[in-house]
């Protein structure tokens, strides 16, 4: 089972403020921890939504919208993508993730959320429910794809 971690993001995150160095070499032993266990995909950090954008599609017309964006607490920072055996796996290495929770913010160590949420696989999509050609096709190529990245 895969699962997505994403690190909520916080008004210093979303100043663009880089994590001190003690968060910096935390992360770093956690993610070895990932990495050592077997179970890390990806992760990565993400820059401030300043620098982003949001593509919306409503009644046929498609808009931009730059950031940055104002709610704050619906934002992510960073993610990682873990395999695991099951959700409470996965939970169990959340609530790993390195937070001093006397600090001022997620990125200074203080206090942070993780929201833990499980990928839709391959299996997910059975013929019985997609029973076209084209839907098949579809479902043909992504597992392709996935073979080709080792996902």
């Amino acid at each position: 089972m895969r699962f997505m971690m994403l690190l909520k993001a916080d008004r210093n995150t979303e100043a663009g403020k880089m994590p001190d160095e003690a968060i910096l070499v935390a992360m770093g032993k956690y993610n070895e921890e990932l990495i050592k266990a077997g179970v890390l995909l990806a992760g990565e950090g993400l820059q401030p939504s300043s620098k982003g954008a949001r593509v919306r599609f409503a009644g046929g017309r498609t808009t931009v919208v730059d950031g940055p964006f104002a709610e704050t607490k619906e934002l992510i920072a960073g993610f990682w993508m873990i395999q695991v055996k099951s959700k409470e796996e996965a939970i169990e290495w959340a609530k790993r993730v390195p937070f001093d929770p006397v600090g001022a913010s997620a990125t200074t160590g203080g206090v942070g959320e993780i929201e833990v949420r499980q990928l839709f696989e391959l299996t997910d999509f059975s013929p019985d429910l997609y029973p076209s050609d084209e839907a098949q096709q579809a479902i043909k190529a992504e597992e392709e794809f996935r073979k080709q990245s080792n996902r």
